[in-house]
């Protein structure tokens, strides 16, 4: 039942009197949850950091490396993401969130005893199970405690999570890999996530549904629901819920714009990132130490600093038009890329890692204003089916197809230039794509490298070709990203009338 549909029974909500939040308590709530949400991210990205090391072990493809970082976890989170949104609508969101936490802990855990391909992806599976009880709720959970001015700045601070989580996955692995395994950097992450969980459901408290709506939305309190708690969900109720929020994603042309603008430059962003770590490794033979630091602090600090400035300059922008949350990530996303070119191309590890925190300062600007209009866009029983449902869309596509896609075109990509040395250009290769089997690459150069019986040649072919593959994947992956900066740019002409619509079906004055 949504608040509307509660004010109609009887023509108003009963007016139970708002409980005070203080600033520092909801500063309590946000900063618990950035730390779930930064372990959510080293369980979900840490694979980037280490996969080199497990490509190696397990000898595998740079494919099925894309396919563990990327389609099984995603494949799980992104359907379970919807129906435990819908729990989230109607029963206590703290409970949910904890026990998501308590899952996904466990089963990262578990992968640092996986011994083949199979066991490993089964426990990827069993982590995305997890993880897809933390954001939907999370986000309504934010939404009840800031009222909509400032709901960009705050999912800004929550997203946040994001790259402190690649940053610390990508130090702590890189370490852990070097005097240890990739084993043991699965088990030493999952751990701490059992401490967050006991945390949150000790010191959060669940807020009434619509709790910071401004004067003239009345909150609804768990009480006033207290029915739907004790009967089950009924599916065509379920179904026309679901129908509303997706109505309001991709019905709306500018917000399906912002969706299809944040899926792009997710695609982008998973796709390019998973291969990040594996780059520094087989262009420059640095220590897996001395490439969790480069990629996960230098790059991380760019990412912490532009997710948090996306959202506070946003909400300050929004205030002369709100065509601003869609062109922040528009500007961010297209002055990002070249940057990367350079990273890319560049002829020591140094110079690429210096410019490394570029990027992020830019790109990672679209989390907090696209966050902000989603869950403006909704009533307040919407906020976490919304969320879950962008999830679904992104994650599945983005997160599920961006790593397997980047390592797919790597393989090739290799494949070519190891039949191909002399062809160095990424159109020459785009152009052969497919003239080159990837097996025969794989079965001269397994994992990557050649057997130790085949002699310094052959380990230098295989070797070059790796590298350059990876090179010129990671640029096409990132390209995308571009795609999704347009989309942004679409959104923004029609964004002030669509939220200014939004307001008015939630009963706010203007």
């Amino acid at each position: 039942m949504t608040d509307q549909a509660v004010r109609a029974r009887g023509g108003a909500a009963p007016r139970a009197a708002k409980p005070h939040f203080s600033e520092r308590y909801k500063q309590l709530v946000l900063v618990l949850l950035v730390i779930a949400y930064t372990l959510n991210f080293i369980d979900r990205t840490i694979i980037a950091t280490i996969g080199q090391a497990i490509k190696e072990d397990l000898k595998i493809t740079d494919t099925q490396l894309g396919l563990l970082g990327g389609l099984f976890f995603a494949l799980l989170y992104t359907f379970l993401g919807i129906p435990l949104a819908r729990f989230a609508e109607r029963f206590n969101r703290v409970n949910i969130i904890t026990g998501a936490i308590v899952i996904w802990s466990a089963f990262t855990a578990l992968c640092g005893t996986a011994a083949n391909f199979a066991t490993l992806a089964l426990y990827r599976f069993g982590v995305g199970v997890g993880e897809a009880g933390l954001s939907p709720p999370a986000h309504s959970l934010i939404s009840d405690y800031y009222p909509p001015n400032r709901r960009a700045s705050a999912l800004a601070v929550y997203s946040f999570g994001i790259p402190l989580g690649s940053m610390l996955g990508a130090v702590i692995g890189g370490e852990i890999v070097q005097h240890f395994s990739w084993k043991a950097a699965f088990m030493v992450v999952g751990l701490p996530g059992l401490a967050i969980a006991i945390a949150i459901r000790l010191l959060i408290k669940e807020p009434p549904r619509g709790h910071s709506e401004p004067e003239g939305v009345v909150p609804i309190p768990e009480a006033v629901t207290a029915e739907e708690h004790g009967r089950p969900m009924g599916l065509s109720a379920e179904l026309r819920e679901m129908g509303a929020v997706i109505a309001t994603l991709f019905g709306k042309w500018p917000v399906l714009n912002m969706v299809l603008g944040v899926t792009l430059v997710s695609t982008a962003g998973y796709g390019g990132g998973q291969f990040v770590p594996p780059y520094f490794l087989r262009a420059f033979h640095l220590s897996y130490g001395t490439v969790g630091l480069v990629t996960g602090l230098v790059a991380g600090v760019g990412q912490g600093v532009g997710t948090l400035a996306g959202g506070f300059l946003t909400d300050r922008l929004a205030k002369s038009g709100a065509r601003w949350y869609a062109l922040v990530p528009a500007i961010g996303v297209t002055v990002a890329y070249p940057f990367i070119v350079a990273i890319y191309t560049a002829g020591s590890w140094q110079t690429a890692a210096a410019l490394l925190i570029l990027p992020g300062l830019f790109s990672y600007t679209y989390l907090g204003p696209t966050f902000g209009v989603i869950q403006n866009m909704v009533s307040t029983r919407r906020r976490a089916t919304a969320t879950a449902i962008l999830f679904f869309f992104l994650n599945l596509i983005g997160l599920g197809g961006g790593p397997p896609l980047t390592g797919w075109i790597i393989d090739h990509l290799s494949a070519f230039h190891y039949a191909h040395p002399q062809a160095g250009g990424v159109w020459t290769a785009l152009a052969g794509f497919f003239q080159a089997p990837v097996a025969a690459f794989q079965q001269a150069c397994p994992g990557g490298e050649a057997p130790t019986a085949a002699g310094a040649a052959a380990a230098a072919a295989c070797h070059g070709a790796l590298v350059v593959g990876t090179r010129q994947g990671i640029l096409i992956a990132y390209a995308i990203g571009l795609w999704g900066a347009f989309h942004y740019l679409l959104a923004a002409p029609g964004l002030k009338r669509a939220m200014s619509d939004a307001r008015k079906a939630r009963g706010e004055a203007e």
